[in-house]
């Protein structure tokens, strides 16, 4: 009999779109209004199927829609996208999409990518130069020989740095620039590739599942439930501090056994295959000029995060950061112009398939925003939860929230439509509405470990690990930290 194997990314992708697909002819089309503000004329627009219309932007206004957020979460910007309004969820005709549409999906999916996928081309660029430099290989040189003995302060580093970009500044899908710099040097330190998908991709996970700081959800959830961001930032601290720490021992445990025998990797089938990939190591001193292109390479990395965080950067200012940086160290290397050109192209050539993953995961969203059936569901799912026990409300929410984010990826797509809805429930069952949040925020990071239609397959691809042998390896890991989330979850609501 021969064994099943879970598909390649782009096939498992597309099999997922064509289930939605069948999605919009099983679940019935819906929408609430919507609100947003228009700083020009100082005034709410509200936008419902049939027409737009302008109101007074005041405060009784929000108070008469059932809106609980303050007026200035609106006039300061803090609020940015249109909010859901309660109560307005209307059933309308059904929008079931066709083979046509599921063939126009992962084209549209790509052009309503294109700002993360040229990230990622020139990115592949970037890498390409530097490994034509063999600044990369005199490096992990250098550093295999200071953390000799001492590799698991790797983990521990990368896991950690990532969480913390997570937590403050929603840390994700920068993180695809990571991957090919730092599996060289994990590779280096005798351990598998897939401890240094781990440590990039769970950190950034688990740091964005128990945000602090972060805009793209903690902060503009809280302002969409109608509550101060702070409030229940000190338990968020606590349990990301504990959830680190859980997922640090998780990875380390699996790394001292890869270290020990390389055959207990998962993916030791293909060992020979990514070392060829990644360790192509030249026999070169750490001189002068290549660690002028290191600091130049690295200071790439600096200026991306300072400008995210600070500067209210996004996509456009990140590539353009790392196509400066690949011409600098062009410069720097003295590399000719034609070998530069080619070099370049090559290297982007290679991180094209993880581009294409990336569009056609966009293109699901757009099959359901077309289909209009994530309202639907959004609306079943806050009529399932009236009239429950705090704790049993509480912790289905959680579920209910890593279900949605299936539909609804997207961290501050999905706080805008569901907030309005779901935060004044808070107040029928007798806790705070920071709860919700919470909720809200350990449902969506803890789905974001397996959840196909977000970044997980296009992280793998990089490397061309299967899905399936991602999931056995972070199924059991996913499992603790349910049991510590349905811990926490219980006793928050008693307080």
């Amino acid at each position: 009999m021969k064994k099943f194997s879970i598909p390649s990314a782009p096939t498992f992708l597309l099999i997922i779109c064509a289930f939605v697909v069948i999605l919009t002819w099983l679940i019935p089309a819906g929408a609430y209004d919507t609100i947003s503000y228009d700083s020009e004329d100082i005034t709410f627009v509200i936008h419902s199927q049939d027409t737009d219309k302008k109101i007074q932007a005041t405060q009784h206004t929000l108070d008469s829609l059932q809106i609980v957020i303050p007026l200035e979460k609106f006039t300061s910007g803090s609020i940015w996208k249109p909010i859901t309004i309660p109560n307005t969820y209307q059933q309308l005709e059904s929008k079931p999409q066709n083979a046509i549409d599921f063939l126009k999906a992962p084209i549209k999916g790509v052009i309503a990518a294109a700002d993360i996928i040229f990230l990622v081309l020139i990115l592949g660029g970037l890498i390409g130069i530097m490994n034509y430099t063999g600044a990369f290989d005199a490096g992990i040189s250098w550093l295999g020989g200071v953390l000799k003995g001492k590799e698991y302060l790797l983990i521990i580093l990368t896991t950690t740095a990532i969480a913390i970009g997570g937590t403050t500044f929603g840390l994700a899908e920068e993180t695809i620039a990571f991957y090919p710099i730092l599996i060289p040097i994990f590779l280096a330190a005798k351990y598998d590739a897939m401890v240094a998908l781990a440590s990039v991709y769970i950190g950034s996970s688990v740091g964005t599942m128990f945000s602090t700081t972060n805009p793209f959800s903690t902060i503009i959830a809280s302002d969409a439930a109608g509550i101060n961001w702070t409030d229940g930032i000190e338990l968020r601290v606590l349990f990301l501090l504990l959830a680190t720490i859980i997922c640090i021992v998780y990875i380390i445990r699996y790394g001292k056994k890869v270290q020990k025998s390389p055959e207990n990797s998962l993916i030791f089938d293909q060992k020979k295959e990514i070392e060829a990939q990644f360790m192509k190591l030249k026999p070169l001193k750490l001189n002068l000029r290549l660690r002028l292109i290191l600091i130049v390479f690295t200071s790439c990395f600096v200026v991306m995060i300072y400008g995210v965080s600070n500067l209210e950067w996004w996509f456009v200012e990140m590539t353009t950061v790392f196509f400066a940086g690949a011409v600098l160290i062009g410069i720097s290397g003295k590399i000719n112009e034609k070998i530069f050109v080619s070099t370049f192209i090559k290297g982007a050539s290679e991180l094209l398939g993880v581009a294409f993953i990336i569009g056609i995961a966009r293109g699901i969203s757009i099959v359901m925003d077309d289909g209009m059936i994530s309202n639907t569901i959004l609306y079943h799912a806050s009529e399932l939860t009236s009239d429950m026990h705090q704790g049993v409300f509480a912790n289905l929410l959680v579920f209910i929230y890593g279900g949605l984010s299936f539909f609804i990826p997207s961290s501050s797509g999905m706080a805008v439509l569901t907030m309005p809805i779901m935060a004044p429930l808070a107040d029928t069952v007798g806790f705070g509405r920071e709860i919700i949040v919470n909720c809200y925020l350990y449902g969506m990071g803890l789905f974001a470990f397996i959840n196909p239609t977000g970044l997980i397959l296009a992280s793998l691809a990089i490397v061309n690990v299967g899905y399936d042998k991602w999931l056995k390896f972070v199924i059991p890991l996913v499992l603790y930290l349910l049991v510590f989330v349905i811990i926490i979850t219980s006793i928050s609501v008693q307080f």
